[in-house]
């Protein structure tokens, strides 16, 4: 069996992990950080066949949806209610900025997406990391791993029958792997979600009332998980999307792009020994 693995110097194991996913929550369903990211880059207020032009792969009437739930969120402000009055970034959206490089960073050094978007790297990150009790498991494993699933289940207060589901999720997501390949070898994070203490960082920071109390809209309050499970899982993007967003000609500046990095970071000891099934 591996060495215990040492708790991180990150700030995993010190981040409250309700507000982490809160926060996240609010910024995983699909499109929003395109959103956010094509006003920034923009500047100005922009109605939403604007935005759509800008998204060529999003139809205008989703556009509108997704800017209409990050209104209610409190991302983006109008001036009236009118029909067709345009949008632009609160400063509670505004300071989403070291949200997106933290989780576009973690992403480019940790994951091997080959040359993608920007953009679509933080939307595919947050998608790894904003179900309920994912961050507690990873806070578990990051304090005491390697751990069999039911201590996991234990430590984080969790149901072994939801812990497994979870542990089979973050495994398919590149941030849990099995130290063996039998049912019962324990779990252990592998480099990618031992990396994760800037990106809480970020995110609890960002959530938080105080560090945002300037912004411009009426503070949204981070709600409990009204749409987590709402991010479509890493890869079941449909291959006439994928192949748009890494040819898209919206996506000009560093916002949106940037190169490829060497990947990955998962030791190749636990890759050799414990692939994902979602079936055990």
């Amino acid at each position: 069996m591996p060495t215990p693995v040492q708790p991180s110097a990150s700030s995993i194991g010190s981040v409250v992990a309700q507000r982490v996913e809160d926060a996240l929550s609010l910024i995983a369903p699909k499109w929003t950080t395109w959103s956010a990211q094509t006003l920034a880059q923009q500047g100005h207020p922009m109605r939403v066949r604007d935005v759509a032009a800008k998204l060529p792969f999003v139809s205008e009437q989703l556009v509108g949806k997704r800017l209409a739930q990050m209104h209610a969120d409190g991302l983006v402000t109008r001036a009236d209610d009118r029909h067709g009055a345009p949008y632009q970034l609160s400063a509670f959206g505004e300071s989403l900025s070291p949200v997106h490089r933290a989780l576009s960073d973690w992403s480019q050094t940790n994951l091997s997406l080959g040359k993608v978007a920007g953009a679509e790297r933080v939307e595919d990150a947050v998608r790894r990391l904003h179900l309920r009790h994912s961050t507690a498991v990873i806070q578990v494993l990051d304090a005491g791993g390697p751990m069999r699933f039911v201590h996991i289940a234990e430590e984080a207060g969790l149901d072994n029958g939801f812990t497994r589901q979870r542990l089979n999720r973050l495994q398919v997501g590149g941030l849990v792997a099995r130290t063996g390949p039998r049912h019962g070898d324990p779990y252990v994070l592998t480099d990618a979600g031992r990396a994760l203490g800037p990106v809480y960082a970020a995110v609890e920071h960002w959530s938080n009332p105080v560090a945002t109390q300037g912004r411009s809209a009426p503070a949204a309050p981070i709600r409990a998980a009204t749409r987590t499970h709402t991010g479509v899982p890493p890869g079941s993007d449909g291959i006439r999307t994928a192949a748009a967003l890494r040819r898209s000609a919206a996506a000009p500046s560093t916002l949106f792009s940037h190169a490829p990095q060497p990947q990955p970071r998962v030791p190749a000891a636990i890759i050799a020994q414990s692939a994902p099934s979602l079936g055990r």
